[in-house]
This record gives C-alpha cells, structure tokens and sequence, in this order.
C-alpha cells in the first residue's frame, strides 16, 4: 500500500479548457478528500514553447515543454493525464503505459475504434491504473442514480430515455471551426460519448442500436460543415430494456442537457444537469392522491459531496466533478485497484458510436457484437 502524504509528479498533455481543469483539480484534491497520494504539478506540455511556458505559470506546473515525449519519458512525471486532441491519444498512452505510468484520458478514448481497441490492449498489459475523463456521471446526483437502481428503488427497469443537447451550433450564421470538421469533432465523437457512458452506467451493456445522423447546417461562414449536427438512436439493452437517445450541438436554448429518465415497475428517476444539485424521483408507494415526483436536494448524505460542503442544497459544480475524477484516479493508482470507467469501459461507448454510425448509412439495427 502506499504510505499516507505520498506526493506524485502529474503531467498534463493539454493546456486549454480541460487542461486546465485536471490543473485545478490536482492542485485542489488532495485537501478536499484528503487522498493518499498528493499531486505535485510537474510538468505541463502545449502546442509552443511560449504556451507551455504560459500555462505552466498560470497553473503553477514547476517546469513546462512542447514535446510530449520529454513530458512522457521524464522520471519525474509518474502520472499522466491526456488532455489533447483524440489524434494523438493512442502514441502518447501507449508510450506511457510501456514506462509503466498510469493514464487519465479525456474523452472519446483515441480517434478511431482501431485506436481506443490498442490502447485497451496497451493498458491492460500494463497493469497500471488507466481511466477515460467521463466527468458528467460523477456528479452526487448521478452517483445516487446508480445507488438507486442498484438498490431496486424503482423495481424493474423497463424504459431509458437520455439526450446530451447543447445549442453552440444552433445559430447557422456561426462560423466554421476546427469542430465542423471530421466526424470525431461532430456530435457523435464529441456529445454522444458522455451520454453514452451514463447509459452503460445506469442501464448496463447495449445489445443492439439502429439511428439516424443528420448536419443540419452544411455550410456556414468561413467553410464546409463535414460532420453531424445532431443524431438520435434507439437501442436494445442486454438486460432486455428498450432505449433511446438523442444528441445535438444545435439544440436551440439547451445549454448543458445532459438529461435522463427512467422508468422502472415501482417508480421513476429523472434527472437534467442544468439543475445538477437535484434528482427526481418517483414512487408508487402510498396514497394516489399524494403520489408525484420529489425533488430530493443534494447535500452530505450523498456520494461525495460532504468533502465539497456540509450543507444540503449548497451544491457542487462542473469543476467539483473534475475533482471527484481526480480523487478516483488518485485512488486507483495507490490501491492497484481498477476505477470506473476503465480504458475498456471507453472502447465500449466507442463501439457504441461506431454501430451507431453504421447503422446510419446502413438504414438498419446493428447487434454491438459486430463491433
């Protein structure tokens, strides 16, 4: 076991948005959860000299670089976290888990089913701690979700709906970019996955899906639009429950609809994180006349929120998720034991996606294990 207050050098790939936020949640982590090991921000690699030089001030990194190989490769780096686009995930996972270093990677895992499949291969040779940065599902609302069903709170499941919706395309008088190219930046490489995972978290395994893809705006100022606004898909859940879902980048008025609902033979869950601190639940329990959805507000008796606060309703943030992430991976490494969601649990919403895609073009249901 690792001794109490052990530090551990983090390197981050990745300076932007969520470079920054694995930054803050290292610096921050092991004060709120008291961890174990005790992240000591080593070094920080970016695209230049003079950004990685700026970021590693801004976050307080004690050396920075522009090769990920010196970021990789350096003694002092024992963990590392994968903040950079999909194209370069696999060589730099791959490099890391042959030094025998543990890996966090944001989201979707690689550019391609072909990469996140070796990175599975590379990691579980390893036998060192990797996780896929699916955040969304930590929240303590979701987290109770899971306890819920676990538990048999609304009996037998028989229906999900989700839907990951956003509306930062919605306007076509928005200019091209860097995410209006490639499928792996369109709205099935980059929303569905987090919506996805929620549903292998919540539901389990998915049998079968058939779905539709559509660029609803295929052109816009500055350049050709080449991947998908929005999709849907219906599914089949090994456990025999119907599913659908629904994902868009040009959903008018929804700015973070990550949202869920589940039915099952005794009540019901809903859950939407615009109103993260809140769950939904239904019972059909007790008198018809007194019988609706409660609103339960998040607070200590919830997973993880007590390090954060100790009053009901305060509520958590996007960044306390990313902190809860941090704690999760910091545990594995010092445990030796796994944390969800694994390398592998990545490849299966990959594997989602790459069904769901296909099924598209085909115009028919595609079984998972194809895949």
């Amino acid at each position: 076991m690792t001794a109490y207050g052990t530090e551990i050098g983090i390197g981050i790939l990745g300076g932007g948005y969520m470079g920054k936020a694995h930054a803050v949640a290292m610096s921050s982590v092991g004060a709120i959860f008291d961890t174990t090991l005790r992240p000591r921000l080593e070094m920080i690699c970016a695209s230049s000299p003079q950004s990685a030089e700026w970021y590693r001030k801004a976050y307080g990194f004690l050396r920075a670089t522009d090769s990920w190989r010196t970021l990789v490769t350096d003694p002092k780096v024992e963990a590392i976290v994968i903040a950079t686009p999909q194209a370069l995930h696999r060589e730099i996972a791959e490099a890391a888990f042959a030094l025998g270093k543990p890996v966090l990677c944001e989201k979707p895992l690689g550019a391609s089913l072909a990469d996140s499949a070796a990175m599975v291969a590379a990691a579980e040779a390893s036998g060192v701690a990797n996780m896929v940065g699916f955040n969304y599902i930590r929240t303590p609302a979701s987290q109770y979700a899971r306890q819920l069903l676990a538990e048999g709170a609304i009996g037998d499941i028989t229906w999900f709906r989700g839907e990951h919706t956003e509306d930062f395309y919605a306007d076509p008088d928005t200019p091209a970019s860097w995410r209006t190219e490639g499928m792996a930046n369109g709205t099935m490489g980059d929303l569905a996955p987090h919506m996805i995972n929620a549903a292998l978290a919540l539901l389990g395994p998915v049998a079968s899906v058939i779905g539709m893809v559509e660029t609803v705006h295929s052109a816009r100022p500055g350049g050709k639009v080449t991947n998908d606004d929005h999709a849907q898909m219906m599914c089949r859940f090994e456990n025999g429950v119907m599913g659908q879902m629904y994902f868009s980048r040009v959903a008018t008025g929804r700015k973070m609809g990550y949202a869920y609902e589940i039915s099952g033979t005794k009540g019901a869950i809903r859950f939407d994180q615009e109103d993260q601190n809140a769950l939904w639940l239904y019972s059909r329990d007790g008198l018809e006349a007194t019988q609706g959805f409660t609103k339960i507000l998040i607070g200590p008796a919830h997973p993880d929120y007590l390090p954060f606060c100790q009053g009901p309703g305060h509520g958590t943030g996007y960044q306390d998720q990313i902190i809860i992430e941090a704690k999760d991976f910091l545990e594995a490494i010092a445990s030796g034991e796994a944390r969800w969601p694994s390398f592998r649990d990545g490849h299966e919403v990959n594997r989602i996606v790459a069904a769901t895609l296909a099924s598209a073009e085909a115009g028919r249901w595609q079984d998972l294990s194809d895949f």
